[in-house]
């Protein structure tokens, strides 16, 4: 008798290990995350986040994403590959670049950029481009990522009213900015992302803004808002292909009507 419930025991146990792991390999935290300084619940809220927004596998799945940012910006992502097109709309210059490799091709007015300190140096502001403007579409995909230290920080009510868990996102030498803090709103019930506030300096007490996230549409299998208050991002697409001239000439072809 003895050795069958010691045995139902370590079952149990074993599948409790079991259903933790699979749970915890839903959405696994990057390389570098700091796991040892955020607290348990900031980390689940950050799972149901991505749940939410449609699942991390998913988001792996996502392949290609373009949008516009502010009507200063038009770019392109390829996740799989790590190439980003950046076309500045307002002085006529395209970079291509990988973001993993740091290398790319410059065009400013119709001419291809061949000086390659001058190259160099585009191509590292159009990679801050890309960390800046993808940060506003897609930061819910990334409460989990390298150099993250998460805290929940209690519940709140958005401008609008709405009841939110609220995180605190600080960073450890990872990005253009690893000084900068955000707070983000989590809704109660749809544990979405309904607003952020950005603090320059971790040790700020009031942020810079305050802005909402609004306006979530199904974009292939994940959703992404692009409602910011007055600082809207437009244009957002996913697509499953795209041509490869997209990361390689200097003419942009028209991937509006492609999916």
């Amino acid at each position: 008798m003895y050795t069958r419930i010691l045995t139902v025991a370590i079952l149990l146990t074993i599948s409790g290990i079991g259903c933790a792991q699979s749970k915890k390999s839903a959405n696994p935290a990057a390389d570098g995350f700091d796991m040892a300084s955020s607290d348990p619940k900031a980390v689940e809220i950050a799972d149901q986040v991505m749940q939410a927004m449609g699942g991390r596998k998913a988001w792996d799945n996502t392949h290609y994403i373009s949008w516009n940012f502010f009507g200063f910006r038009k770019l392109v992502w390829d996740k799989w590959s790590g190439d980003v097109r950046v076309d500045n709309v307002r002085d006529d210059q395209s970079v291509i670049l990988n973001i993993n490799t740091d290398k790319g091709r410059v065009f400013r007015k119709g001419a291809e950029v061949t000086n390659p300190d001058s190259v160099a140096k585009y191509v590292k502001a159009a990679k801050g481009a890309w960390i800046n403007d993808s940060y506003w579409l897609v930061m819910p995909f990334k409460l989990k990522d390298s150099g993250v230290t998460l805290k929940s920080v209690g519940e709140d009510k958005t401008q609008e009213g709405k009841a939110a868990d609220v995180l605190q996102m600080t960073f450890k030498n990872v990005g253009n900015t690893p000084d900068n803090k955000y707070k983000i709103w989590v809704d109660k019930d749809s544990h979405l992302v309904t607003q952020w506030a950005h603090y320059p300096k971790y040790t700020d007490e009031q942020p810079r803004f305050t802005l909402p996230w609004a306006d979530y549409k199904q974009m292939g299998g994940v959703l992404l808002s692009g409602e910011r208050g007055e600082r809207d991002l437009t244009d957002i697409q996913v697509y499953k292909k795209l041509p490869g001239t997209v990361f390689s000439e200097l003419t942009r072809p028209d991937i509006s009507q492609m999916k």
